[in-house]
C-alpha cells in the first residue's frame, strides 16, 4: 500500500522489513478505526441537534463511499501482478480480514439473520455450510493453489490440465456462479441506498455501482484488497452494535451470543400463545377462505377472470349511477384496471396469491417453531415421519452445497494467490474463519432478540399506534414489509404481517428503539458488505475474460498495460449488466447467493480437488466433469425453480428428486463431476510427465525430482 512506505509494486520498500510494514498497517487501520468511530458519534451529536435523516443518510452514503474511493485511488496500478494478485505481498492477517469481508456478502450481512427468523432451527444450515466451507479451503485447496502460482481459478485449469477446452469450460464456469452472486450484491446495494437516501431501488442500484466500480476499476485486486480490509471494520461495527443493544435491552447483558438462549424460551413460550389465540385463528380461517376462492378460480382462470371484470365494471356503473363518493369510485375503478390481462396472466397471479394465502393460513405466520429442528416427527404417523425425513435431508443436502461451494468459489479462492507464501495461506484460511466467526456466532442472536421484540412489543398492537419503523419499509418497498387489517379489528395479529427476511438487520435499530444514525450505520455496513463482495467478484468476471481468454488464448502477445486496460473496460461493461439484471428484481437475494454456491460447487470443486490430489486424472476427463456437473446443477434448477422456470418458460408439473429443494441443486451435479472424471481418466490417456510431475511436487515438494 502506497501510503505506508511500499515500492511501487505495493510490496515492502527496502528501508521498511516485512514486520516493520505489518505494524505501519496497523497504524493506518488503528487510527482508521479511530476516525470512523469519531465520525459516528459526531453524526449522533449531530442527530440530537436536529439533523434530518436524509440528511445522516447520504452523509453515510458519501463519505464511506468517498473513503473507499479515496483507497481505490491511492492504490490505483497498471502492473498486472498487483492488479491481478496485490503483488503477492498481503501479511496472512489483511488478507484474513479482506477474505471476511469479500466472502460476508449481502446475504451474509443482510440475509442471514432474516433468513434465522423466518425457518429457526433449519437456518442453521446456511452457518453450518459456509463456515465448514473453509476447512475444507484450508485443507484441500487454499495452500496447493498458492503454491501452484498462478492468477485465477480458470488460469488453475488450464495449467493442470492442459489445452484450451478446461480454461474455456473454466472461464464459462466461473462468470456464471461469479455474475449470479454479483446479481444478488448489487440487489442488496439496491435496497440499502434506497434506505440511506430515500431514492427509488432502480435508482439506489446505479448509485451503489458507483461505489462498487470506484473500488475495483482503478486498482484491481490491490485496490480491492486494501478497500475490504476497510469494509470489513464498518460492517463487523455495524452489526454488533444493534444486537448488543437489544441483548442490554431485553435481559442487561451485553453479551449476545450467550443469553439468546434464554430469550429463545421466551419466544417458543410466546409462539404456543399465539398459535390458539382466537384472533390468529379467526384471520388464519380467513386465509384458509381466500386460498378454496383462488383454488376455484385456477380451475378456470378464463371464467373466473371474465365473471371479476363483469362484477367490477358493475360495481363501478353502480356506484356513478349512485353518485358515489368519488374516493370509492376511484377505488373501484382501480380494482378493475388491477385486474390481470387475460388468462394466462391471471393464472400465474392466481397461483401466487395462493401460495402467499396458504402460507398465512399456517399458525405463525407460515414459520416453523424456532426452535424445532425439523418439519414434521419422527415418531408420528406416516405423513410426519415422511415430513421429517425430507426436512433433514433438505438440511444436510443445504449444508452439503454450500460446504463444497464455499470451497470452489472463485473470488474467494483467488484471495489465496495474494499471501507470500504456503504458510501465510494457510494462516490466511484461520484467520479469515475467526473474523467470519464474529458475526456467524451473533447472527442466531440477532435473530431471536428481533423475533421477541415483534412478538411482544408489535404483535398486538392497534393499527394507529405501530411504530415507525413499519411505515418506513412498507414506503420502501411493500414486498419486503406490509401489515394488513384483514379482520377489521383494528389490531395487528402475527398473519397479518408480511415481513421479508432482507430487513430484519436494516430494521433492528429501529425496532431496538435506537437512534436513526444507528440505522444508517448498519445500512453502510450492509453497503460495505455488498460492495466488498461486488467488488471481488467483478475482479473474478473481468479477469477471467482480459486474463484466461484473452491473454492466455487470444493474443499471448499482450502488453501489461493493454491486458490491465481491457479488464477495466470488462469490469465496467459487466457491472452495468448485473446491475440492469438487479434492478428487475429476479429473485431474492437468499436464492441467487445459494444458485452460485451450486454453480461453482458443481463446476469446480471435483476438477480442483481431483486436479490437486490425482495426478492421473486428465483434461478431456476434467472438462468433461465440469460440463456434466454443471449441466446437471442447471437442469434441475430450470425445471424446479419458479422463477427460472417462468424464464425458460417451463411449464410440466415440477417433480423434485428424493424432494430435494432447488437450493441445494448442486448435490446432484457434484457427485456427476466426480464420477466422470474419474471414469473418463481411467479410459483415457494419462496427462503428460510434466504435469505428473508438477502436480507430485506441489503435494510432497520434498519429492520433486532434480
Amino acid at each position: 500500500m502506497a501510503p505506508l512506505g511500499s515500492s511501487s509494486r505495493g510490496r515492502p520498500s527496502p528501508e521498511l522489513s516485512n514486520a516493520a510494514f505489518r505494524a505501519a498497517l496497523g497504524k493506518v487501520y488503528v487510527w482508521y478505526v479511530g476516525g470512523f468511530l469519531t465520525f459516528v458519534l459526531l453524526l449522533a451529536v449531530a442527530e440530537q441537534m436536529g439533523l434530518p435523516r436524509r440528511w445522516i443518510g447520504w452523509i453515510f452514503l458519501l463519505a464511506t463511499i468517498g473513503v473507499y474511493a479515496g483507497i481505490g485511488i491511492i492504490t490505483r496500478t497498471t502492473d498486472a501482478d498487483e492488479y491481478y494478485v496485490a503483488g503477492r505481498w498481503v501479511p496472512a492477517v489483511f488478507n484474513g480480514m479482506a477474505t471476511g469481508a469479500d466472502w460476508m456478502s449481502a446475504a451474509s450481512f443482510i440475509g442471514l439473520a432474516g433468513t434465522l427468523y423466518l425457518t429457526g432451527y433449519s437456518g442453521l444450515a446456511f452457518i453450518m455450510g459456509w463456515t465448514g466451507g473453509y476447512c475444507l479451503v484450508a485443507l484441500l485447496l487454499a495452500p496447493y493453489l498458492r503454491k501452484f502460482g498462478q492468477y485465477t481459478i480458470p488460469d488453475f485449469l488450464g495449467e493442470r490440465y492442459g489445452g484450451h477446452l478446461p480454461r474455456t469450460i473454466g472461464i464459462v464456469a466461473a462468470i456464471l456462479c461469479s455474475f449470479t452472486y454479483v446479481v444478488a450484491q448489487i440487489y442488496g446495494v439496491g435496497i440499502i441506498t434506497a434506505l440511506l437516501t430515500g431514492v427509488a431501488f432502480e435508482v439506489g442500484v446505479f448509485l451503489g455501482l458507483g461505489g462498487i466500480l470506484v473500488c475495483s476499476f482503478l486498482g484491481g485486486m490491490r485496490a480491492v484488497t486494501w478497500t475490504q480490509v476497510a469494509q470489513y471494520i464498518v460492517l463487523i461495527v455495524a452489526y454488533m452494535i444493534p444486537v448488543v443493544w437489544l441483548s442490554v435491552k431485553q435481559t442487561g447483558i451485553p453479551v449476545p451470543q450467550a443469553i439468546y438462549g434464554f430469550q429463545l424460551q421466551k419466544v417458543t413460550a410466546k409462539e404456543n400463545e399465539l398459535v390458539n389465540d382466537p384472533k390468529e385463528l379467526e384471520v388464519r380461517n380467513i386465509f384458509r377462505q381466500r386460498s378454496a376462492e383462488l383454488a376455484r378460480k385456477l380451475k378456470d382462470p378464463a371464467a373466473a377472470l371474465l365473471a371479476d371484470k363483469a362484477a367490477a365494471g358493475k360495481a363501478v356503473a353502480d356506484l356513478m349511477a349512485a353518485n358515489g363518493q368519488p374516493e370509492e369510485i376511484s377505488s373501484t375503478e382501480h380494482a378493475l384496471s388491477s385486474l390481470p390481462r387475460n388468462p394466462e396472466s391471471a393464472r400465474i397471479a392466481w397461483t401466487n396469491a395462493k401460495a402467499v394465502a396458504d402460507s398465512k393460513a399456517e399458525p405463525l405466520n407460515g414459520m416453523p417453531p424456532h426452535a424445532q429442528e425439523f418439519a414434521g416427527d419422527p415418531h408420528g404417523d406416516a405423513d410426519a415421519r415422511a415430513a421429517y425425513d425430507t426436512s433433514r435431508r433438505n438440511f444436510l443436502a443445504l449444508i452439503f452445497c454450500l460446504m463444497v461451494g464455499t470451497a470452489a468459489l472463485p473470488h474467494i479462492l483467488m484471495r489465496y494467490y495474494t499471501v507470500p507464501s504456503v504458510r501465510e495461506a494457510r494462516q490466511s484460511v484461520a484467520w479469515s474463519l475467526f473474523f467470519i466467526f464474529l458475526l456467524y456466532f451473533t447472527a442466531p442472536a440477532l435473530a431471536v432478540l428481533v423475533k421477541y421484540e415483534v412478538f411482544n412489543h408489535v404483535v398486538g398492537t392497534p393499527f394507529n399506534q405501530l411504530p415507525e419503523w413499519i411505515t418506513t419499509w412498507n414506503k420502501i418497498d411493500p414486498l419486503l414489509l406490509s401489515v394488513v387489517d384483514i379482520n377489521k379489528d383494528g389490531i395487528l395479529q402475527l398473519n397479518e404481517m408480511s415481513i421479508g427476511g432482507d430487513i430484519i438487520v436494516l430494521a433492528a435499530p429501529a425496532i431496538g428503539g435506537l437512534p436513526y444514525v444507528v440505522s444508517g450505520l448498519v445500512a453502510a455496513g450492509g453497503l460495505a458488505a455488498a460492495l466488498s463482495t461486488a467488488d471481488g467478484l467483478l475482479l473474478t468476471i473481468a479477469s477471467a475474460l482480459s486474463h484466461d481468454l484473452y491473454y492466455k488464448m487470444i493474443n499471448p502477445n499482450a502488453s501489461t498495460v493493454h491486458r490491465v486496460t481491457l479488464s477495466k473496460v470488462l469490469l465496467l461493461f459487466v457491472a452495468l449488466s448485473a446491475s440492469y439484471v438487479a434492478a428487475q428484481k429476479p429473485a431474492d437475494i437468499l436464492f441467487l447467493v445459494s444458485a452460485a454456491f451450486s454453480f461453482a460447487a458443481a463446476a469446480f470443486f471435483p476438477a480442483l480437488t481431483l486436479g490437486i490430489f490425482w495426478k492421473r486424472a486428465n483434461g478431456i476427463a476434467a472438462s468433461l466433469g465440469m460440463v456434466a456437473g454443471l449441466g446437471t446443477t442447471f437442469y434441475y434448477m430450470i425445471m424446479t425453480q419458479p422463477w427460472l422456470r417462468n424464464v425458460y418458460g417451463v411449464t410440466s408439473p415440477i417433480q423434485l428428486w428424493w424432494d430435494i429443494q432447488p437450493i441445494s441443486a448442486g448435490v446432484f451435479g457434484v457427485p456427476i463431476g466426480f464420477a466422470v472424471i474419474i471414469l473418463v481418466s481411467l479410459v483415457t490417456p494419462p496427462p503428460s510427465g510434466k504435469i505428473q510431475e508438477l502436480v507430485q511436487y506441489v503435494r510432497y515438494p520434498a519429492l520433486r525430482s532434480g
